[in-house]
């Protein structure tokens, strides 16, 4: 999947390009502020593209596109703050319709967020092997938002799969997989679209997977999920947002998993420089 490609497709030609002018194809983000100029998001750093800021009818144009023309059908997915368009999550912000406390929706658009997902492979080779010694034990990765916490989470779903392993993906917001766009293995069974607490029910009657696979646990409601998974005597693979251990044990639902042992493995990724490092803990 080129996702800069299908993140350009979704934009009006003026800014289709400038991010084709701008050379950063390996951008991580690309960020739509009206009244703004538009930026990409590379190592974590924010960088204007240049050119004429940003019109509110540009920012529509883009909406109306990932909603097919339509969104009004999308609204029951914006409420979550972001859609999904061919394997990209779209962050949203602007002004918000609330009623009773519950939010119904946007009467504004301001800002849009395009994720731009990658792949890439062996990325886990330095720690694969003691990772799956003697089994694939519940693993978590942990990292901030837009280290790679995802990134990471579909190679060790791809290699674990190609190594005979039936792993069933939990792809919720439709990331992992980018509708079948990313390779996650031989062994892989993907359920897109569908809501952890349903999904997993769904997983566990169904396909008899030795692993299910799920990104950003971080309701209460996924403790549930995790739980009924255990009942069954399945491996978890997991993601949440945090910068290490000791970070996440200051939360309540964590510091649960840890008290029990729910995870015997813990992958934390944090950057050094412009690079990525990931550091394996066996509990």
């Amino acid at each position: 999947m080129d996702s800069f490609k299908t993140a350009c497709e979704l934009l009006p030609a003026r800014l289709r390009e400038l991010l084709y002018s701008s050379g950063r194809t390996q951008a991580e983000e690309i960020r739509l502020r009206t009244g703004r100029q538009l930026s990409l998001v590379l190592n974590g750093r924010e960088l204007e593209a240049g050119g004429d800021k940003l019109r509110r009818e540009e920012l529509m144009q883009v909406l109306e596109k990932a909603t097919g023309a339509s969104l009004h059908s999308a609204a029951p997915a914006m409420v979550n703050g972001y859609i999904s368009y061919k394997g990209l999550r779209i962050g949203l912000c602007g002004e918000a319709a609330m009623s009773g406390g519950q939010l119904l929706g946007f009467r504004e658009y301001s800002s849009l967020a395009i994720r731009l997902p990658r792949e890439c492979r062996g990325i886990c080779s330095g720690f694969i092997d003691r990772l799956t010694d003697g089994g694939v034990d519940n693993t978590l990765i942990i990292s901030p938002p837009g280290v790679g916490k995802t990134t990471l989470l579909r190679e060790l779903i791809r290699v674990i799969s190609q190594r005979g392993i039936r792993v069933s993906v939990l792809d919720e917001r439709c990331e992992l997989s980018a509708s079948g766009s990313f390779d996650l293995g031989r062994c892989s069974d993907v359920l897109s679209g569908v809501p952890k607490e349903l999904g997993t029910s769904m997983l566990l009657r169904g396909m008899n997977p030795q692993v299910i696979a799920m990104d950003e646990i971080s309701r209460e409601e996924d403790r549930k999920v995790i739980d009924q998974i255990l009942g069954c005597g399945v491996s978890i693979l997991a993601s949440a947002h945090g910068r290490d251990r000791q970070d996440m044990l200051k939360r309540p639902m964590y510091r649960s998993f840890f008290d029990m042992g729910v995870f015997k493995n813990i992958l934390t990724i944090y950057r050094d420089g412009d690079k990525r490092r990931y550091l394996l803990e066996k509990l």
